[in-house]
């Protein structure tokens, strides 16, 4: 349910978008018309932190409500840094939807002094804590990687915006089963095309550790070079174990995302006889014209990839 954070003397992480308002009215202007046509349309706005879940939270609000993302396409989300722009955006949102499970490491201060209601849409989703690196025992936060737990994504945006706005409350619902029901089909798509692969190959080895609640539901083993996309990456020592890993269990493909370098696990193809199986999506859509300019499109791209790769094209 959207929740109203706590509104102190007044902005104080507004300071330096105020200063920027106050010296161009004009800048402020053009930057509302380069958001794109309709942004005064007189719908209410919901601001997302990244475009995964603007696209999924427009399948729910259908012609009802605006949904803008913070991030734009290919953009890293982990570290990312709010602009004046941003902030000027989230006071004039109606409702401000983010991820949590830490993902948003940069969002507790943009939100904290804002007088705008938010919801955290992974609420309910039950928490898969990071085995290693400095982040072990924090809940990995992608979990929108599965189906099945975005299904409980979108039961959060039904309720958050039927809140905001009762009067179409029955058309959130319908868009929200309407939505699962396709969730669903992707799930049930990637498991049958994986059933049939041998246990020894039923291992998921990527750059980061993105795809937990996507191996726990297909019933794959997940293997990574780093926990968490961060500044420093890959160390010899990760690169090293994930090559041995993939030796001791004769992996045949492995692949790495769109947001990071795949430098590293080429480095683990050149060690090893797996094939690099192509670039995964996780953080981010692709542009209109890329290859997942939609969320639905993310995860079958992600899941035909995966079951090629593991069974040699043949899935």
């Amino acid at each position: 349910m959207p929740r109203r954070s706590p509104r102190p003397a007044r902005i104080r992480s507004l300071a330096l978008a105020a200063a920027v308002l106050a010296a161009s009215a004009l800048t402020a202007c053009s930057a509302n018309a380069a958001e794109g046509p309709g942004r005064d349309d007189g719908r209410p706005v919901v601001l997302t932190t990244f475009t995964v879940l603007a696209d999924m939270a427009r399948n729910v609000a259908g012609e009802h409500l605006r949904v803008e993302s913070i991030t734009k396409p290919g953009a890293e989300i982990h570290g990312y840094e709010p602009t004046p722009s941003d902030v000027r955006r989230a006071v004039e949102a109606e409702l401000i939807l983010d991820n949590g499970l830490g993902l948003e490491a940069w969002f507790e201060q943009f939100v904290a002094d804002l007088d705008v209601p938010h919801a955290v849409v992974s609420e309910g989703v039950e928490p898969i804590p990071i085995a290693d690196d400095a982040h072990a025992g924090m809940p990995n936060p992608h979990a929108w990687m599965s189906p099945h737990s975005a299904q409980t994504y979108v039961d959060n945006m039904v309720a958050a915006f039927s809140e905001l706005d009762p009067e179409h409350a029955a058309d959130y619902t319908a868009n929200g089963e309407a939505y699962g029901a396709e969730l669903q089909r992707v799930h049930d798509e990637l498991t049958a095309k994986l059933s049939d692969l041998p246990e020894q190959q039923r291992a998921l080895v990527t750059c980061e550790g993105a795809f937990s609640y996507l191996a726990r539901d297909t019933g794959l083993t997940e293997r990574y070079i780093w926990a968490v996309n961060a500044e420093q990456q890959a160390t010899p020592q990760q690169i090293a174990g994930t090559i041995d890993f993939v030796r001791q269990n004769d992996v045949p493909a492995v692949f790495c995302e769109s947001t990071v370098s795949d430098k590293p696990m080429r480095q683990v193809v050149e060690s090893t006889d797996a094939e690099f199986g192509g670039v995964l999506y996780v953080d981010s859509l692709s542009e209109a014209d890329g290859p997942v300019p939609s969320y639905l499109e993310l995860i079958r791209h992600d899941a035909q990839l995966i079951a090629d790769g593991l069974t040699g094209g043949d899935a």
